[in-house]
């Protein structure tokens, strides 16, 4: 009798399980429960085609249930798992569709049920209007109402990866924006130098940027109509609810399934939780930091695929392991690219390194080639060991590439003498003699 797996989830890791599963091994039975009507999309390209930048919302979805069940995968959208029972393996779905109920049992489970994004309990947050942005019909939602109702004035909370390049989305279709950030600088987990150069971004491409102010309502009467902010009314004819999100653990938590010290599923290197035949992958699941040591919840699409091939490859009777992530990120920002890799001074510093933070800005390209940018690069070390801990860039070009070089740095574990004598390529279009990350490398080794 064929082994039976269920997936529940069907974004980038649990996708990725399934075509692992199915490639190691081809006699397995394979479901996968999607709640939503889509599955294997690229979420991070939902500000792009909302912008108008990408042509169709079609353009960013991966494969479909069609193509899948072409592999011997079947994947029911609008399903919704609904309990788990660990000790009779089954799991209770609901057809969103058709209404009924009904029980599946499985031989391995994979919780791959990522996300969700955080709701703040303010007065008005169900108002029409008001939108987070998670999946397909997310994005849909926002383009619809970009397109009929033509909003001149909107408001973004949050000023995340998710919330600047939606700045970048909405001021695409000429509305006047507000940026409400209740931290004291935009991009939260970068140190304070770099985020400074990001909202001045923002405020140079008419983003009214509000730091360290706190929302109190939103307000409207058939749709909304304005935010209220410290006894203030700023007018929002579209709200972006950009706060954060969570692992997505209720069924996890529901069914004894442990989780760790960061809220998410608690997995070892394999995608192994700590019940047999059950696995968990993605935005629902911890990693290893590899330069802390200590688990880590960090939810990107990078992460997630990877997480998914090493648990459908293990499930299927494999020995795949998953090592670790540095972290890393990049966000477009109107002209202005920010990235990161590691950890920011203020986290090295919570984390007990010795820490210290050395910055210098450097030309991206030869200093007599046109269109030359310069680049903000700020490196954190130990002081003690010399170990490079994280670093950062903020620049007009040639930074969402660059910082691929420090994670690779950090993932060997560097010192910043051995960052220093990097062999990095010179050619005046591309990079001066001294590239940036050199510069700042030999200014730490100093």
């Amino acid at each position: 009798m064929k082994r039976r797996v269920v997936i529940i989830g069907g974004g980038a890791a649990g996708m990725s399980a399934a075509a692992k599963a199915r490639r190691t091994d081809a006699e397995l039975d394979i479901v996968v429960y999607e709640r939503s009507g889509f599955v294997s999309y690229g979420a991070c390209g939902f500000p792009y085609v909302i912008k108008g930048e990408i042509a169709r919302i079609e353009d960013v979805i991966v494969r479909t249930p069609e193509q899948f069940a072409r592999q011997g995968i079947q994947a029911l959208i609008h399903h919704e798992v609904l309990a788990i029972d660990t000790e009779r393996q089954t799991v209770r779905v609901r057809d969103l569709t058709g209404g009924h109920e009904f029980v599946d049992h499985w031989d391995e489970l994979v919780l791959t049920t990522g996300g969700q994004p955080v709701r703040p309990p303010l007065p008005g947050v169900d108002l029409p209007g008001v939108f987070t942005l998670r999946n397909v019909e997310d994005a849909r939602a926002i383009q619809h109402w970009l397109h009929e109702q033509q909003p001149r004035t909107g408001v973004i909370i949050g000023g995340g990866y998710i919330g600047l390049e939606m700045a970048e989305a909405l001021a695409a279709h000429g509305v006047q924006l507000t940026l409400i950030e209740r931290l004291s600088q935009v991009l939260p987990s970068f140190d304070n130098e770099l985020a400074a150069q990001v909202e001045a971004e923002l405020r140079q491409h008419q983003v009214d940027v509000r730091l360290g102010q706190t929302v109190q309502a939103i307000v409207g009467d058939e749709r909304v109509r304005e935010v209220l902010i410290d006894g203030q009314s700023i007018p929002a004819e579209i709200v972006i609810l950009a706060v954060g999100v969570r692992p997505g653990v209720a069924l996890a938590r529901s069914a004894g399934i442990a989780l760790g010290t960061t809220g998410a599923v608690a997995v070892d290197d394999h995608q192994r939780t700590n019940v047999p035949q059950v696995w968990a992958a993605g935005d629902v699941a911890e990693a290893l930091h590899r330069v802390t040591g200590k688990p880590v919840w960090v939810p990107l699409g990078t992460t997630a695929n990877k997480q998914g091939r090493v648990a459908g490859e293990n499930l299927a009777g494999g020995d795949a392991r998953f090592g670790g992530i540095v972290g890393t990120v990049a966000v477009k920002v109107f002209d202005l690219e920010a990235a990161m890799s590691g950890l920011s001074l203020a986290r090295a510093q919570a984390e007990g390194f010795a820490a210290r933070a050395i910055s210098a800005t450097a030309n991206s390209r030869a200093h007599y080639m046109p269109g030359h940018q310069p680049i903000t690069v700020s490196l954190v070390f130990d002081e003690t060991s010399r170990r490079l801990l994280g670093g950062q860039m903020v620049g007009h070009e040639g930074v969402a590439k660059r910082i691929d070089t420090i994670a690779a740095a950090l993932q060997a574990g560097w010192t910043i003498d051995e960052l220093a004598e990097l062999d990095a390529s010179y050619a005046p279009p591309f990079a001066p003699v001294w590239d940036p990350i050199l510069v700042a490398a030999n200014l730490a080794r100093k």
